[in-house]
């Protein structure tokens, strides 16, 4: 009986104990529940508008060096990679002559120590007559213009021989031809040529071998492009802070130069090509084509009142914050107009609407 009695006791203590659960968690349920929010002091600091420009940066003037005859290349003096001063000789063409242009050219030689010979010998004749008094000054004078033609011919026919068959002649060694000096005095950024390939002059119907490409590396530009949306706001002038990929921990100086006039479609959008001359200091070396990025400041605010701007409620054409007027037993907050300012995307000027001692609501906690 006892047994049955204590049963009864436990059923009855669990079914209270159930019924005190369920009242206290509706109870906890039917209260409304309390929203506590981060809160956020306004301060004063300095915003700036930044754009992206991403590009490479590059030598401002590259030559190509091209030969001023066709042929053979015969040396190179110089590599990829190293320093070449104005007149610097970089490689040497070796002349492979048409057939029929150096046949020509022999016979023109022949014919010209032929009729050498023959007015060598006329003056000799000329020459003692005249000494004999045989014959007239004017005589002799025209003997004498005769040999000397015949002379200026002969090298003549030799030169342009050399000239077919060397494509230099011996007077005038120092222009030569085949000789490829660089024009310009910088760094040598590519030699895309080999001993044994064939070169050919640039000429009306085409551009020419190019046998290396010089450039001054010490006069560097940026080149990118920027969006229609933001070339209005940028200017001839304007600083430009430069990261190149490969130099992550540097940064460089910038100053732009240029703004192309002409937008150029480029997956779908128009962009405008800018350029940038850059500052590299001499412990520096920059290779030409390194990628890099330019920051452009587009609008600046100094000492301006700023908030977080995940604390601006945007409603239509109208934007609040929330102010706290109260904490106590709970966070009560003022809705209250304000006039925005300039934004980095992060912070955002408060021009009109609060003061800087008003804490405003920010996120929940």
């Amino acid at each position: 009986m006892k047994t049955k009695k204590y049963l009864k006791i436990a059923l009855l203590v669990a079914v209270a104990a159930v019924i005190v659960w369920t009242f206290v968690f509706l109870w906890q349920k039917s209260r409304p529940s309390v929203t506590v929010y981060e809160i956020v002091s306004p301060s004063v600091e300095d915003l700036e508008k930044t754009t992206v420009v991403t590009g490479k940066v590059e030598p401002r003037d590259e030559v190509l060096i091209k030969p001023q005859i066709s042929g053979i290349i015969d040396a190179l003096y110089k590599e990829a990679g190293e320093s070449v001063k104005k007149g610097e000789v970089i490689a040497k063409v070796k002349v492979i002559p048409e057939l029929g242009t150096l046949n020509a050219a022999e016979s023109r030689v022949r014919l010209a120590e032929i009729n050498g010979r023959q007015a060598e010998t006329d003056f000799a004749r000329t020459e003692e007559l005249y000494k004999k008094q045989l014959i007239s000054d004017e005589e002799y004078e025209k003997g004498l213009v005769t040999v000397r033609q015949a002379r200026e011919e002969l090298q003549a026919a030799k030169d342009n021989l050399e000239i077919v068959r060397d494509g230099i002649t011996q007077s005038s060694a120092s222009f030569s031809s085949t000789l490829i000096r660089s024009t310009i005095e910088g760094l040598i950024l590519d030699v895309p040529v080999k001993v044994g390939n064939s070169v050919i002059m640039s000429n009306t119907f085409n551009d020419g071998t190019t046998i290396a490409s010089v450039a001054d590396m010490n006069d560097l530009i940026f080149r990118g492009n920027i969006d229609e949306t933001e070339v209005g706001r940028v200017h001839v002038g304007m600083p430009v802070k430069l990261t190149i990929g490969a130099l992550q921990d540097l940064s460089f100086q910038a100053t732009l130069e240029y703004i192309s006039p002409k937008a150029t479609e480029s997956n779908g959008a128009n962009q405008f090509e800018v350029k940038a001359a850059v500052s590299v200091p001499d412990s520096v070396v920059i290779r030409s084509g390194y990628s890099a990025n330019a920051e452009i400041v587009l609008e600046r605010a100094s000492q301006a009142l700023t908030l977080p701007e995940s604390t601006v409620e945007f409603s239509g054409d109208s934007t609040f914050v929330y102010v706290l007027t109260d904490s106590v037993p709970q966070q009560t907050f003022e809705r209250r107009p304000v006039k925005l300012g300039l934004s980095d995307g992060i912070r955002i000027a408060i021009e009109e609407g609060i003061a800087k001692g008003d804490r405003v609501r920010g996120n929940e906690k």
